[in-house]
């Protein structure tokens, strides 16, 4: 597959750099890294980014996840392979992203959950995580940017 166009952070100056600064924002709060690269993988294979699911995927592998954890992620919920407070986050991470398939975006069950297993400051280090993969999804979903070419 080509693209259709450059990526878009690459041709407009420090478009790239504010998304990633943002990124880096979130490391000082309680989040872990790895419930940061599922909730990566979940929503970008939610949003059909290949160039995501491979990219996230990989960092998944590299940070020492199982295969099992791995390949299971879009079934979360039937597998025993997540814990209680990872299962939050991919839910919350699921409603973010899917926000017009409900008429409550976010139901409470969700939020509530999330909340249980993350203090105030990580909870906004997610909602930041979760935005900006669906920003970098979409940036790249919609100029088809190819598998591989993040690096």
């Amino acid at each position: 597959m080509q693209a259709r166009l450059k990526n878009p952070v690459i041709l407009i100056p420090g478009s790239l750099q504010g998304l990633l600064a943002m990124d880096k924002s979130t490391e000082a709060a309680d989040l872990p890294y790895v419930t940061r690269k599922l909730v990566h993988l979940r929503a970008s294979q939610i949003n059909a980014c290949a160039a995501c699911v491979d990219m996230h995927a990989r960092e998944l592998k590299k940070a020492g996840e199982k295969d099992e954890r791995i390949f299971t992620v879009a079934a979360w919920r039937e597998t025993p392979y997540f814990t209680d407070a990872e299962r939050a986050a991919l839910a919350l991470t699921e409603a973010g992203t899917r926000l017009a398939d409900r008429p409550d975006a976010v139901p409470d069950e969700v939020w509530n959950e999330a909340a249980r297993h993350y203090d105030e400051k990580a909870l906004a280090a997610l909602i930041i995580q979760i935005a900006l993969i669906n920003a970098f999804n979409r940036l790249n979903a919609i100029t088809r940017q190819p598998v591989g070419a993040w690096g």
